[in-house]
């Protein structure tokens, strides 16, 4: 691949958004290859944890590479790339995120500096965020005289409705640091940069050491109930449950727990 890195280790598959020229902004190569990407990647398995990152310390992602246009985009108004009928429009983002391909082993946000714009196609279907204590979160459409749409609308459901509002109407007057992000849970865990990939490695390790049956259907009954009212939610819990339960592993479970054998748990 061209535009993006994988390394696997002990069950772990790290992902980095490799054009750190442009803060790792995405252009189409790297959409084909990521989309590719996640779908090699749940198909493999000995990859039971995705970790999502961007090379270097400035940013995670800024969103689309203006300066990057695909033959696809080019329409007669090249004030408006993606425009070819009043009615059709390239979405250069679409392909991005992990659920889009249908990738349900579950995916850690691990974001070291700036993340913005199309970043949210990313980080709005990854599990969870790690971020370092200069991550910073904006969104700069409007700024630019730009509809904010998709991206916020990702953000939706992990952020309360007024932070995403305010995030989508500032624009590039303001950011919003990884002590904020934390505080109105966009962000599981602040640590400093230089633990980042520590920190990262641990949550990836500990997900990875449960049954990969288990924690997939886990994800998809969680990201289920965002989608569909609490009651057929919990309805659809049952198939989730019978589909992501083996009595092979349950038993060895109960066996270790029996044992006396416990994890080596922190606090956060």
């Amino acid at each position: 691949m061209e535009t993006i890195l994988c390394e696997r280790a002990d069950a772990v598959a790290w992902v980095t958004l490799n054009r750190p020229e442009v803060l790792n902004a995405f252009d189409w190569k790297m959409q084909e290859e990521i989309r590719q990407l996640w779908r090699d990647l749940s198909q493999d398995p000995d990859v039971r944890v995705i970790v999502l990152t961007g090379a270097g310390d400035r940013a995670f992602c800024v969103g689309v590479d203006r300066d990057s246009v695909d033959p696809r985009e080019v329409a007669d108004d090249e004030e408006l790339p993606g425009w070819t009928t009043p009615w059709t429009y390239v979405d250069p983002g679409q392909s991005l995120g992990p659920k889009a391909n249908d990738c349900w082993k579950p995916v850690i946000g691990a974001v070291n500096g700036m993340a913005c714009g199309g970043a949210f196609y990313l980080l709005g279907e990854v599990e969870f965020i790690i971020a370092a204590d200069h991550a910073t979160f904006f969104e700069p459409h409007v700024t630019y005289g730009l509809t904010a749409a998709y991206e916020p609308i990702h953000l939706m459901q992990k952020v309360p409705f007024q932070e995403v509002m305010r995030m989508a109407l500032m624009g590039a007057h303001e950011r919003m640091s990884a002590r904020r992000a934390y505080e109105i849970g966009l962000v599981s865990e602040v640590v400093p940069k230089e633990d980042l990939r520590d920190a990262v490695t641990w949550a990836a390790r500990a997900i990875a050491e449960s049954h990969p049956l288990g924690v997939v259907g886990t994800v998809r009954s969680l990201w289920n109930a965002l989608e569909v009212p609490r009651r057929q939610a919990l309805d659809l819990a049952y198939l989730y449950i019978r589909n992501g339960s083996d009595r092979a592993v349950m038993r060895e479970s109960q066996e270790r727990f029996a044992s006396g054998k416990r994890v080596d748990w922190r606090v956060r």
